[in-house]
């Protein structure tokens, strides 16, 4: 049985899951699904959003608001959140602008007051600290962790298991495996304690290591570089070949060292 305030306000399109628990004055809007096991505290606001199972998400959060662009004209957009992801205090999470969904994968944490723009997407396992503000358009991959207080600029890309230090923003894109600091940001290494636990061998971490020199800490611009790692390197390994892939689509352009 699923538990709802009685002081909670539920539109009549809803689905609501099973053992899903609506708090005190919470507002849940047209077209929402709930999945089971869904918690949502006091105060929460969801319109034109899926929430998938055993999701949290805590007081004064507002889930599918419209999106921050003067250019939207109502188009019916929506909102995709996976599952046990953990949503805290006013967190904002704008629908899409124009066409499509905003997203947020599986075993996400947004912790107090971050923003996550029109047409947006977190990849699984991304962690944004306290007041990460990320604009429209921007992809977050796969386990990256951005530090509180800290700005992404729209059409940005932070790449896969890329740590980004607090007070920080940029405007250009993040590689993967990286450790950035600094506004805007530059590269400070790799993070290599991530990709320890995330269970990397030293053998994948040497190859990165050595494409890291090659990008970051030679001689060479980045088209001369990736073509270098491309010679030299094992590009069947995923990893590296992530990378080159990246590097290769980005539009705006790698963040570059100190």
């Amino acid at each position: 049985m699923s538990k709802i305030h009685s002081s909670a306000i539920v539109h009549p399109s809803a689905q609501i899951g099973k053992d899903v628990e609506i708090g005190a004055f919470s507002v849940i809007g047209e077209g929402v699904t709930l999945g089971d096991g869904v918690v949502l505290r006091n105060n929460v606001s969801v319109e034109f959003a899926k929430i998938g199972e055993n999701t949290i998400i805590s007081a004064g959060a507002v889930i599918g608001s419209e999106p921050q662009d003067l250019s939207y004209k109502g188009e019916k957009t929506g909102v995709i959140i996976g599952k046990n992801c953990q949503i805290r205090e006013y967190v904002t999470v704008n629908r899409a602008a124009h066409e499509g969904n905003t997203i947020v994968g599986d075993n996400c944490l947004l912790m107090i007051n971050s923003h996550v723009g029109h047409n947006t997407v977190l990849e699984d396992s991304v962690i944004l600290a306290n007041g990460v503000t990320l604009a429209g358009h921007v992809l977050v991959e796969y386990g990256a962790f951005l530090g509180g207080i800290l700005v992404v600029h729209q059409n940005c890309k932070v790449g896969k298991m890329a740590i980004m230090s607090g007070f920080s923003g940029t405007r250009q894109d993040v590689p993967p495996f990286a450790k950035s600091e600094s506004a805007p940001a530059v590269i400070a290494g790799m993070n290599t304690v991530g990709m320890k636990r995330r269970g990397f061998s030293q053998e994948d971490r040497n190859l990165i290591k050595e494409a890291y020199k090659l990008l970051f800490y030679s001689n060479l611009n980045t088209t001369q570089a990736i073509e270098k790692i491309e010679a030299e390197l094992d590009c069947t390994n995923e990893h590296i070949m992530h990378l080159v892939d990246f590097v290769k689509t980005s539009k705006r352009g790698i963040i570059k060292a100190h």
